[in-house]
């Protein structure tokens, strides 16, 4: 074990038991609430606004299918509307501003909590939230753990990234880490109990060519590794393998590729010598890999190995279920799904005609397994595998399991633009490339930055270096998870870095001037407290109210596997802290009124800090 984690060569057998796995470090993410809150406020108004359009509703004797609660317009000052009256007004027939307005005159909201008042505006049926609303925002922002959601006792495995294990990780893969950790947090976020997980492909033709690779061809013969790691030295044998494959002489390729066959063969026998041989590579290769996907960090809690469902017999009883299926037919030398009724003109082939598995056919004993030990699957894959991802559901179905519990997403590619980065010996641009770059950069403009830093905290090398990681990385893992996935990117250096603009460094700063006005308040024996009753500005209130929303936030991005939606709203907070820093002075304020404003900004580090690290991202207390 290595900090707290198994390493992918624990020698750890698969088996049918729960996991037992320890977590990475984190702040306790369970099990608390703030009285009928139920972890926040926004997520109660909005249950409170919700029951009380739906009564209204029956009152008038009209349908509550579609309630229509909303955030409104922005021009309106209600904190959520109901547009339910749009909906409406066909059925009643009269216009919609009459419906909305009899709703409105038939709401009660004498027993909520948070909703202070009702009115309309047009079509709209408008909700503003009470000063309760913000008193309660105000004390649970101050908890260090702000943002979390009771416990769901649900379980759910995700798994990420799974590259093959055939050398350094790439950049064009870097969203599937990047937005799957995301996806996991949130998830912690939102109550779920998680595992992390990487399937590790070493049972395909691409390990055995690298294995045969690995084995047979002399290391004099090969360039210099790129750098020194074992994923940059053995790739080498990899690509030069792949070559010889490609276009050596007719004699050497036949022995190559007798060596490969029997290879395969050694693995689908279970053949313990085989699996050594493929090893020896596979945890040598992927242990390099781990040190970059460790830098973003994208870290695991089990490394699953497909030749684990070939040693344990599992993917040849799913062979033996699928050929008893109506779907099974043989045509052309090999076992196939027919999946037509399920709207899928390609067949599934899950048996060779030489015997042997192939890829889906264990990933199919993969997810039998995910199903017996987990109560939800969750899957991250690019947009290349949708096919693979459909006939995988489709055969589940077939061997009888609820597929209403695996959830398969898709990202699509990062592309750097043209230029904008050097390549070496022409092999592509690495993620440990792209990581390198950004520190760099970064380091850059915090040492640009430094003569004009209002904190007389004086910063040393180790300093620098740290916040030029901190927000080097930050910044390719927000821009990247700051879009929707399916949509493609292009990663840009000045638009990640920029610290004036909508980006990591300009979040992750908000945290850096929290800190600093906290310890500034420390020094001057200034306390925050909880007195709202003094916070009467647009400013205060604005922030108040967003800081309320980050529970639902999370909520909705665990809905949604959606971690963009984070993203989204910790970029608007970040301006609305801003326009509360300009206006609202903490220091200078009279003392009751600086007690307050500095208990908001604690509850304000707490959002930021605790949505930044949903998304996987560090806050620095200095930048």
């Amino acid at each position: 074990m290595a900090n707290g984690r198994r390493t992918p060569w624990d020698g750890t057998r698969l088996s049918r038991t729960p996991i037992g796995t320890e977590r990475r470090c984190a702040p306790v993410r369970k099990g608390f609430s703030y009285g009928s809150t139920t972890a926040g406020m926004f997520r109660h108004f909005r249950a409170e606004v919700e029951e009380a359009v739906e009564a209204a509703l029956m009152t008038l004797d009209l349908p509550t299918d579609d309630l229509g609660v909303e955030e409104p317009p922005d021009d309106m000052a209600a904190t959520l509307a109901s547009s339910v009256a749009f909906r409406l007004a066909g059925e009643v027939g009269a216009p919609p501003p009459s419906v909305a307005a009899d709703i409105a005159k038939t709401v009660d909201v004498d027993g909520c909590e948070y909703v202070d008042r009702v009115d309309t505006q047009g079509p709209y049926v408008n909700f503003y939230v009470a000063t309760a609303y913000y008193a309660d925002t105000l004390e649970a922002g101050q908890a260090s753990d702000y943002g979390n959601l009771p416990a769901t006792d649900t379980s759910v495995v995700v798994e990420h990234t799974s590259a093959n294990p055939t050398g350094p990780v790439h950049v064009g893969r870097a969203r599937n880490p990047i937005y799957g950790d995301a996806v996991a947090r949130v998830l912690e976020y939102a109550g779920y109990d998680v595992d992390t997980h990487y399937y590790v492909n070493d049972a395909g033709r691409q390990i055995a060519t690298f294995t045969w690779a690995y084995e047979t061809l002399e290391e004099s013969d090969l360039p210099d590794p790129e750098r020194d790691r074992a994923d940059y030295d053995l790739v080498r044998y990899y690509r030069a393998g792949n070559t010889l494959l490609e276009s050596g002489d007719d004699d050497a390729v036949a022995e190559a590729e007798a060596e490969i066959a029997e290879i395969m063969q050694g693995l689908e026998a279970g053949d313990s010598e085989a699996f050594d041989r493929v090893s020896a590579v596979v945890h040598q290769v992927l242990s390099g890999m781990q040190t970059s996907l460790g830098r973003l960090p994208a870290e695991f809690d089990r490394f699953v190995k497909e030749t684990g469902f070939m040693r344990n017999g599992d993917a040849d009883d799913v062979v033996g279920r699928l050929k008893d299926t109506d779907h099974a037919v043989y045509d052309e030398d090999a076992w196939q799904l027919d999946l037509s009724t399920f709207g899928l003109d390609k067949n599934l082939v899950f048996l060779r005609s030489d015997g042997t598995t192939l890829y889906t056919t264990r990933d199919l004993a993969h997810h039998e397994w995910k199903f017996e030990n987990y109560d939800e699957a969750v899957t991250v894959l690019g947009e290349d595998h949708k096919l693979q991802a459909e006939q995988l559901e489709a055969a589940l179905e077939l061997l009888g399991h609820d597929t209403d519990v695996l959830r398969q997403t898709f990202y699509s590619w990062v592309n750097l633009p043209d230029g904008g980065m050097s390549t070496r010996d022409g092999t592509g641009v690495d993620l440990d490339d792209l990581l390198d770059e950004s520190v760099q950069r970064a380091r850059e403009e915090v040492e640009t930055r430094l003569d004009s830093r209002g904190r007389d905290d004086d910063l040393d090398a180790a300093d620098v270096d740290r916040i030029a990681r901190q927000v080097g990385i930050g910044a390719v893992r927000y821009d990247i998870v700051s879009k929707q996935p399916t949509k493609g990117i292009t990663f840009e250096w000045d638009r990640a870095l920029d610290f004036e603009a909508q980006s990591a460094p300009y979040i992750q700063y908000v945290h850096a001037r929290c800190c600093g006005i906290e310890g500034e308040a420390a020094a001057a024996g200034i306390e925050p407290s909880t007195d709202v009753s003094v916070l009467d500005t647009d400013a205060e209130r604005a922030l108040l109210a967003e800081i309320a929303r980050l529970p639902a936030v999370i909520e909705e991005a665990a809905e949604g596997l959606q971690p963009h939606v984070v993203a989204t709203f910790v970029r608007s907070f970040a301006e609305t802290f801003n326009t509360f820093y300009r206006e609202c002075s903490v220091l200078n304020a009279e003392d009751t009124v600086a007690a307050a404003r500095l208990g908001v900004v604690a509850a304000s580090r707490h959002t930021v800090a605790n949505a930044l690290d949903a998304l996987g991202i560090e806050a620095p207390e200095s930048m």
